[in-house]
């Protein structure tokens, strides 16, 4: 195997042009972006290198208290976008439920998928704990956005669809069902898609920083079948929770919409 390849500062500054080609396309087709990309173009950056540096602290002073910080700031942050990408209005209720499925469904995935799968020791090793919570959390984070906005949107489009069913005698759970079923559908499917074209059509980004490290193929394989498949359980179970919550925000106690 070939040592890493270390990037020097003008290869990074070279990469950039990829951005500028952005710039240039929608500037010609006349769609207002420009500002848009080059914020998180310059966000993306920044973040990455804070990060960068924080890990490599936290790695060569590993700390229980440093990777639960870090955990409690991932959910966090990601309920927070979960709240703020929302196209509809949130209710408070929804808002604690998102909160609730987001932490429920990563943490219990998490901690199998570290204790049973991959076994680490000691629980708290930040090379393990914080790339698998991190992704784990990521994907739930799009899953259960996906199923707020279809969730919100299904509750107030279909709104006499459900009335209709509750004056025919349905329970809430019956009435919105197929809501449900729509939004967990929603939010899990883009998961599954990826699953499908995985290793043919694309080499996953964990598979390839293995590669590219210098691990062996069949090696970064195995990780990568394994946190794919932490992946989907995490998705599922968080969307699950939210989904099964959620829609009992839009009724009252008296069963009524």
């Amino acid at each position: 195997m070939n040592g890493v390849i270390d990037l020097q500062i003008w290869q990074m500054v070279a990469a950039y042009v990829f951005v500028l080609i952005l710039m240039v396309i929608v500037k010609l087709r006349g769609i207002p972006r420009e500002k848009e990309i080059m914020i998180s173009s310059v966000r993306m950056t920044l973040q990455l290198i804070i990060t960068g540096y924080v890990l490599v602290y936290i790695f060569e002073t590993p700390s229980p208290v440093y990777t639960v910080l870090i955990l409690v700031a991932m959910q966090l942050f990601s309920i927070y976008n979960i709240i703020r990408r929302s196209k509809s209005n949130i209710s408070y209720k929804l808002k604690k439920i998102i909160a609730f499925s987001m932490v429920t469904g990563t943490v219990s995935c998490l901690l199998y998928f570290l204790f049973v799968v991959v076994r680490i020791s000691p629980w708290y090793d930040p090379q393990y704990f914080i790339p698998i919570a991190g992704m784990l959390i990521g994907n739930s984070m799009t899953g259960i956005s996906l199923g707020v906005d279809r969730l919100v949107d299904g509750m107030q489009s279909q709104k006499h669809l459900v009335e209709g069913a509750l004056m025919l005698g349905a329970t809430p759970k019956m009435a919105a069902k197929q809501i449900v079923d729509s939004a967990f559908d929603s939010a899990i499917l883009p998961t599954i898609n990826s699953m499908v074209g995985m290793g043919i059509v694309f080499l996953p980004g964990m598979m390839t920083g293995q590669i590219l490290s210098g691990t062996s193929p069949v090696q970064a394989i195995e990780y990568q079948i394994a946190i794919m498949l932490g992946i989907l359980g995490s998705v599922a179970l968080t969307v699950v929770l939210f989904v099964q919550l959620g829609y009992k925000t839009f009724f009252n106690e008296q069963s009524q919409l």
